[in-house]
């Protein structure tokens, strides 16, 4: 009997000492700690990069005030928004819930007995009972149990607010892609319907030829038939505008048929007139959301690591109680009244090979989580040099389309006087207009794909939450 009251108090003592299981620490020797990771980015390289920290808002960076008034329409009003904030609200009401286990709980009980003894040889109804009762506790949490469910409630808080970022970041970049495919759209159907005007200009010049025995109606034929070839572009861009508006619809939390009207003209590609900022490794892996859950997700598992490790020691309250007990013919007597007063024990003593299987169940999840969190910052980092290579690829070729489409223009433009004065066949003529066409189309092409590019690195970098 004295061992085990020996033993009882040594848990009580080892229980008082110190909160259970280990303090939560950031990881030390993690990917994000790296200085390869944390410095300049390799592929940040060039005239279109600058090292300055990327603004919270970057879409504002194109200047366009309908581009900006769209992607803060998505952020208010948003379906995956709002889920992702109803879910903050929950986490939050949880913390609550394990923030009330450390103040003192009451209860109450009421109950009615009819009984009769047996062998009495009284008859039924018998003697009527009653019982009435008020009790509170209050835990003393000497282990640390409540201490750290709420330090875990608390870091599950924080990674689903970094979750409900991380949908504002990838909204704000969807409602952008969707605003620029329909610029893009809008963009690429002036081009071409100016080759087709073009192409449609040769097609009567060579009918008119035809007319005066100049041509034949073979130049005719191959004049319209690349023409035709030309226009039959023109409906698929068409398509990719409507489909670009139904998408800012659903993004703005409407029916597709209810689409924003204002974007329907935009006819320019957006476009950034200074170099990216980009900032650095180390402002990355702060910026991002989805590196601040996966980090927020080992606090909070390590916290529960401290909750299975303090079900080795018992769990200590005060409680007390009053009541009223007895036959209900000496209800307020001096004999139905009663109380207690004293410290109530609870401990799993005789599971502890269960509370250890939980324990290491709560430590592989510490481990899982921070192996999680390795591989979130390299994919982030991966991204972004990704992101960072296609832009400054793209936008060099980009810029030499550009000139070829120059040089093509020109071409055409010396071929169609050629032709026009009788100093050059009508061949080369069609020749340097199917190059000129083919380079308008590939150079508008390329830009189109730029912005795309650009707003795939602001969705890498992490920008839009702040």
């Amino acid at each position: 009997m004295r061992k085990g009251v020996a033993a009882l108090l040594a848990a009580l003592a080892l229980s008082a000492c110190a909160t259970a299981g280990p303090d939560y620490r950031p990881p030390v020797l993690s990917a994000a700690t790296a200085p390869a990771a944390t410095g300049a980015f390799h592929s940040a390289q060039g005239q279109f990069f600058a090292p300055a920290e990327l603004p919270d808002r970057w879409w504002r960076l194109y200047a366009d005030p309908r581009l900006d008034a769209l992607v803060e329409q998505a952020l208010t009003a948003n379906a995956d928004l709002r889920q992702a904030q109803a879910n903050v609200e929950r986490a939050q009401a949880v913390l609550r819930e394990a923030e009330a286990g450390r103040t003192v709980s009451t209860g109450v009980e009421a109950g009615g007995t009819l009984a009769r003894p047996s062998g009495t040889g009284y008859s039924l109804p018998g003697v009527v009972g009653y019982d009435l009762g008020l009790s509170a506790s209050y835990p003393l949490d000497l282990n640390g149990r409540i201490r750290r469910a709420i330090e875990a409630s608390s870091a599950d808080v924080e990674a689903s607010a970094a979750a409900r970022d991380y949908v504002r970041v990838s909204v704000a970049a969807a409602a952008a892609r969707a605003y620029a495919q329909v610029c893009a759209a809008n963009f690429s159907l002036a081009v071409n319907r100016r080759v087709v005007a073009l192409q449609r200009d040769t097609l009567d010049a060579t009918r008119r030829l035809a007319r005066g025995g100049r041509g034949t109606a073979f130049d005719v034929s191959r004049a319209q038939a690349a023409m035709e070839a030309s226009a039959a572009a023109l409906p698929a861009f068409e398509a990719q505008r409507q489909n670009g508006l139904y998408l800012l619809a659903t993004l703005l939390g409407r029916p597709p048929a209810d689409y924003p009207r204002e974007a329907e003209g935009c006819a320019a590609l957006p476009s950034i007139g200074q170099p990216i900022p980009v900032g650095d490794g180390a402002a990355l892996i702060r910026r991002r959301p989805d590196i601040r859950g996966a980090e927020r997700a080992i606090a909070a598992d390590t916290a529960r690591l401290g909750v299975a490790t303090a079900d080795l020691y018992p769990q200590v309250s005060i409680g007390g109680s009053v009541g009223l007990s007895g036959p209900l013919k000496d209800i307020g007597g001096p004999t139905s009244f009663g109380f207690s007063l004293g410290p109530l024990l609870s401990w799993s003593f005789p599971n502890r090979p269960v509370v250890r299987a939980r324990i290491a169940q709560a430590d592989a999840q510490v481990r899982a989580d921070i192996a999680g969190f390795d591989a979130n910052v390299l994919e982030a980092l991966r991204q972004t040099e990704t992101a960072l290579e296609s832009y400054r690829r793209d936008a060099e070729r980009a810029a030499a389309l550009d000139r070829a489409r120059d040089s093509a223009a020109t071409s055409a433009a010396q071929a169609a006087r050629l032709f026009r004065f009788g100093r050059g066949d009508f061949l080369s003529l069609l020749d340097a207009q199917r190059s000129l066409a083919s380079a308008e189309v590939t150079a508008a092409a390329a830009r189109t794909q730029l912005v795309q590019d650009q707003i795939a690195l602001f969705l890498a970098l992490g920008g839009g939450w702040s």
